[in-house]
């Protein structure tokens, strides 16, 4: 307030007062953003420090991570719930599955015995099919040797050169059947031995051999070979004219005295022998004096015949039908 002086006056201090003057304007907020509700009752930085440590900015970001933490959470726990669920529906269908199996096994077992009896059957009434017709053979054989008469010998002699008549003589015998498989030294497991393994390669190297030793009659487990013959694989089984073979493999061949020694020293008697030796192949040879090799299932065989009677031939004239090289030309080739 002025008094007419020429400047303002000082506020002058209050009566009893020895300290500064405090303000009596009261603050909105103290330190950090707490509010104070009178100047009395404000505290100084270090009890406000010790009070709240961090910022407020420390306590947002921790809320935000735990609203964002949450979902996530959630997350895992639906995640874990579908993979249980997951587990035991699997489960299920294996329990399920194993039962139908185990249930549908005596039926499988009553099914398998019933085809393995039905091929044994097959194979009985095809092999006394066999014996029947060889025994009319032979019975058929003998009644054109009556009606041939002298020739009935040559006639004889063409039909075991060709593998239509039965053979007996001395030869040759082979052996020849797999090698043991071979065991994972880990699992204890067999292993596929294909070294080892005997297939139709084997019986046509050997059989061809034969031949070229001077073999005169072949026959495999009793089938015996003839110029339509052949052998093939069919699966994992060996197939001689249709027949199925199993092992050993048996090769019996007539032949001269010599067919032991030059099937022994020959390359593929060579290669044998390193097979057993090496991969446990049976491999034998050995000669015989006596051996009788059966005739051969009849080829049926098939001729051709001309699907229409031949036409008289055409007249053409001399520059069409004479050849460049029928009559050379004048002054000599």
């Amino acid at each position: 307030m002025s008094d007419g002086g020429s400047g303002p006056t000082r506020p002058t201090r209050p009566s009893g007062s020895t300290g500064p003057t405090r303000s009596t304007r009261r603050p909105e907020t103290g330190l950090l953003g707490d509010p104070m509700s009178a100047p009395e009752q404000s505290v100084d930085f270090l009890t406000e420090l010790f009070r709240h440590p961090l910022d407020a900015g420390y306590s947002d970001a921790a809320a935000a991570r735990e609203r964002i933490a949450e979902p996530t959470v959630r997350v895992r726990r639906s995640g874990f719930v579908l993979r249980t669920l997951t587990l035991v529906a699997t489960g299920l269908l294996l329990v399920v599955a194993y039962q139908q199996t185990v249930a549908a096994e005596p039926e499988a077992a009553k099914t398998r015995a019933s085809l393995v009896q039905d091929v044994t059957a097959r194979q009985a009434e095809t092999d006394a099919q066999q014996r029947q017709a060889e025994a009319l053979r032979n019975e058929a054989a003998k009644l054109r040797d009556a009606i041939v008469g002298p020739n009935a010998s040559a006639l004889d002699q063409a039909e075991a050169r060709t593998g239509l008549g039965a053979v007996t003589g001395a030869g040759a015998v082979v052996t020849l059947a797999s090698g043991p498989a071979p065991t994972n030294p880990v699992t204890g497991q067999e292993q596929a031995n294909d070294q080892g393994h005997i297939v139709d390669f084997d019986l046509q190297v050997i059989s061809n051999e034969l031949w070229r030793d001077g073999a005169e009659a072949i026959s495999i487990n009793g089938q015996r070979l003839i110029a339509t013959s052949t052998i093939r694989a069919a699966g994992s089984a060996i197939l001689v004219d249709l027949a199925p073979l199993s092992e050993p493999y048996v090769i019996q061949a007539v032949g001269p005295p010599t067919m032991t020694g030059a099937l022994t020293k020959s390359a593929v008697g060579n290669f044998y022998d390193y097979l057993a030796t090496t991969y446990g192949v049976h491999f034998s040879v050995r000669s015989t004096s006596d051996l009788t090799l059966p005739a051969a299932a009849d080829p049926g065989l098939r001729y051709a015949t001309p699907l229409t009677a031949p036409s008289a031939p055409t007249t053409r004239s001399p520059a069409t039908t004479e050849s460049p090289r029928s009559t050379p030309p004048e002054g000599g080739p």
